[in-house]
C-alpha cells in the first residue's frame, strides 16, 4: 500500500507574527496549573483537561434547558489550501487559545474576538510518511511554552508570546518511517512523548527530554530486546531477548506509541498504549510479542515499566492496544478501588487496578465481535483461531495470499483515536466507537526501511444497515451500555463532558453535538459546514460559559475506509476553530 505522500506537496513557511504583541501573562503554565487543570475553568491547559485526561469539566452553568441559547461566537480559518483532517483539542491560558492544525502548524488565537495573535508553519520536507492522513492531536503548555509535534518526527517548543522557536528537537527519522502527531504530555518538568509510524516496522517507544532544554532524559522502547537509556547513557533492556518473539522480528516489531499518553499524580505513573505488532501477518511472529498492543505505566522519573497489560497478544487484526488508560476510582464491593478505563480497538472495555495493572474486567462494547470468544478470568482473549487470517506461505494459489476472514471490529478499531470521557457525577464512560468488520487475508511481506510493513490486505465493511458510528454511556462497575446514539456514518470525534449533565461530541456529517448525559437524548447541535472529527473543549470567560471545537473533515476513514468510506462521502474539507458561548442573560434564566 501507498502512503499519501501527495496531500503534503504544500511546504510551510516560518513561524509568522500577525496582529499585534500579546497581553503580557500573569505567570506562565505551573505544574500545580498542569495538574489542577480539571479543577480550574477559567482555563485548559492540558490534552484531556487535566493529566488523567477524564475530559470532564465542573462548569454547570450550561445545561440541558438553557442550551438552546449556546450561539456562535466567532469563527477562526485556518486558511490556505491545508483544509483537511482537524483533530486538535485547544488549549486556552490568559485569554488566548493555542491549537494545531493539520501539516503541523500552531496558531494562537485571542479567545474572545477570534483575531489570530500568530501563526507558526513547519517547514515539511519532502517525502514524509504518516499512515494516516496529516493531521495533529494538540499541544502541551508549560512556563512561557508551547510545545507540539510534526509529522518530520520533531518536537518544537515554542514562545507563547510570540511564536517564535525556543528550539526543535527530532524525535527520529521520518525517512524509517517515524513521526509524530499526538499531543505531548508534562509531568515534573519534563516533556514525554511517544513517536508514529506503527506501519513501517520502527520501533516503538517512550521518552522524556528537560521541558526547558530539549534534551533527552530518558528512553524506553516498548519491545522487548531493546536497550533503554537514562541521561545519556545505556538504563535497562525491556524484557529478554526472544523471550515472546522468534529470530530477528523484534528488530522491527512495531509497538508505535502514537496516541499519546496520561498520568496520574496519586500514583506518580505515566500510562501508554502500544501499537500493533510489525508485520500484521502474525504467522511470521508467533508467541505474544510484548509489549505489543498493550498498556504501560512507566516510572516519569527514570523510565521504567512498572507494569504492563497486553489486551492482544499476537495481534493479528492491526487492534493496536494504543488507546488512551483514564484514572479514576471504582467503586466496588463497598470498596474504592484505584482503577483504570480503556475502550480498546479490539473491541472490548477494559477496567485494571492502575496501581499494579491487575486486570479487573473486560466486557465487549460493540457488536457481533467475532476474532474472540471472550476474556477470561486473567484478561486474555479466547481466541477464535477460524478468525485469524490465514498463513500466507500454506496458500496454493498463484497470488499466495492466506484464507481472507472477516473479523469484527475492523482494524479501525471499536474505538480508534477518539477520546473517551468520563463524568465523575454520573460515574459512567463515554466511548465514541464503531460499529464495523473487515475482510482480511495476510500476505508475503518483508522489512525494508521506509517501506509499508504489513502482509496484510483488508476491505472495511459495515455491521448493521442503519449506522456506523455509536456514541455509547458505560457503567465501569458492570460494563453495561447505559446508553447508546446511532449515527450513520462512523464517529471520529473525541468526547466532553460537564458538571451540567452534558456531553459533547462531533459528527463527519458537520454537527457539534451535546447530549443529556444521564438519558443519552440529543439536547442541541450546530452545524460548522464540515466534518467534526476533534475534541470539544470549555472554559469560563467574563462571567459566560464557552465551548469550542475544532473543524476539518479528513483522517483515517476516508483514506482507509473501503466501503464505510461511502457513508462519507461529498463531505466537505475545511480547517477552522469555532467559539461558542452561552451569554449571561440566557445563562441567568
Amino acid at each position: 500500500m501507498r502512503m499519501r505522500t501527495r496531500f503534503l506537496a504544500a511546504v510551510g513557511v516560518a513561524a509568522l507574527v500577525a496582529g499585534g504583541a500579546l497581553p503580557a501573562m500573569a505567570q506562565g503554565v505551573t505544574e500545580q496549573d498542569i495538574i489542577n487543570d480539571a479543577k480550574t475553568p477559567g482555563d485548559v491547559v492540558t490534552y484531556g483537561l487535566g493529566p488523567q485526561a477524564q475530559r470532564f469539566s465542573p462548569l454547570k452553568t450550561l445545561n440541558r434547558d438553557n442550551i438552546k441559547g449556546l450561539v456562535p461566537a466567532w469563527s477562526f480559518s485556518f486558511g490556505g489550501e491545508k483544509q483537511r483532517g482537524q483533530e486538535s483539542q485547544a488549549l486556552v491560558k490568559d485569554g488566548i487559545i493555542y491549537v494545531t492544525g493539520s501539516y503541523s502548524r500552531m496558531y494562537a488565537i485571542d479567545s474572545r474576538t477570534g483575531e489570530k495573535k500568530w501563526e507558526y508553519d513547519a517547514r515539511l520536507p519532502e517525502g514524509i510518511l504518516p499512515c494516516c492522513d496529516v493531521v495533529n492531536r494538540g499541544a502541551a503548555l508549560y512556563k512561557d511554552n508551547v510545545y507540539f509535534g510534526t509529522l518530520d518526527a520533531k518536537l518544537v517548543a515554542l514562545n507563547t508570546k510570540t511564536g517564535k522557536v525556543v528550539w526543535r528537537k527530532e524525535i527520529d527519522d521520518f525517512k524509517a518511517g517515524y513521526s509524530y502527531t499526538a499531543a505531548p504530555i508534562i509531568v515534573k518538568g519534563k516533556i514525554i512523548t511517544g513517536v508514529s509510524g506503527g506501519e513501517f516496522g520502527v520501533i516503538g517507544r517512550i521518552e522524556a527530554r528537560d521541558a526547558e532544554t530539549g534534551e533527552v532524559v530518558w528512553k524506553r522502547p516498548v519491545i522487548e530486546g531493546h536497550m533503554g537509556e537514562l541521561n545519556g547513557k545505556p538504563s535497562t533492556m525491556t524484557g529478554k531477548v526472544n523471550e515472546t518473539w522468534p529470530g530477528d522480528m523484534w528488530k522491527f516489531g512495531g509497538g508505535a506509541t502514537w496516541l499519546g499518553g496520561t498520568y496520574d499524580p496519586e500514583t506518580n505513573l505515566v500510562y501508554f498504549g502500544t501499537g500493533n505488532p510489525g508485520p500484521w501477518n502474525s504467522w511470521l511472529r508467533p508467541g505474544d510479542n510484548k509489549w505489543t498492543s498493550s498498556r504501560l505505566a512507566l516510572n516519569p522519573d527514570n523510565g521504567e515499566i512498572v507494569w504492563g497489560f497486553q489486551t492482544t497478544p499476537h495481534d493479528g487484526w492491526d487492534f493496536d492496544g494504543v488507546n488512551e488508560f483514564v484514572p479514576f476510582d471504582l467503586n466496588k464491593g463497598g470498596k474504592t478501588i484505584k482503577a483504570g478505563a480503556t475502550a480498546d480497538r479490539n473491541g472490548f472495555f477494559y477496567v485494571l487496578d492502575r496501581t499494579n495493572g491487575k486486570f479487573i474486567s473486560a466486557t465487549p462494547f460493540v457488536e457481533k465481535i467475532n476474532w474472540a470468544k471472550g476474556i477470561d478470568e486473567n484478561g486474555r482473549p479466547i481466541y477464535n483461531e477460524e478468525n485469524r487470517p490465514g498463513d500466507p506461505s500454506k496458500a496454493t494459489g498463484d497470488d499466495k495470499k492466506g484464507k481472507s476472514v472477516f473479523a469484527v471490529p475492523s482494524f479501525l478499531g471499536g474505538k480508534n483515536w477518539m477520546p473517551i470521557g468520563y463524568s465523575p457525577d454520573t460515574k459512567l464512560f463515554y466511548v465514541p466507537s464503531n460499529e464495523w468488520g473487515m475482510d482480511i487475508w495476510n500476505e508475503p511481506v518483508n522489512y525494508k526501511k521506509g517501506a509499508a510493513y504489513l502482509g496484510a490486505g483488508f476491505t472495511i465493511k459495515p455491521v448493521f444497515d442503519d449506522h456506523i458510528g455509536s456514541l455509547k454511556a458505560i457503567d465501569p462497575t458492570s460494563g453495561k451500555v447505559v446508553w447508546e446514539y446511532k449515527n450513520k456514518a462512523p464517529l471520529w470525534a473525541g468526547v466532553l463532558t460537564t458538571a451540567g449533565n452534558l456531553v459533547f461530541t462531533g459528527t463527519p456529517e458537520g454537527f457539534l453535538k451535546a447530549f443529556d448525559a444521564k438519558t443519552g437524548e440529543e439536547v442541541w447541535k450546530f452545524q460548522v459546514g464540515t466534518g467534526v472529527v476533534s475534541s470539544p473543549i470549555t472554559w469560563e470567560q467574563d462571567g459566560e460559559q464557552w465551548v469550542g471545537v475544532a473543524a476539518g473533515w479528513g483522517g483515517a476513514v476516508p483514506l482507509w475506509g473501503g466501503e464505510v468510506a461511502k457513508s462519507t462521502a461529498g463531505i466537505n474539507q475545511g480547517g477552522s476553530f469555532w467559539a461558542f458561548k452561552l451569554p449571561k442573560t440566557v445563562a441567568s434564566r
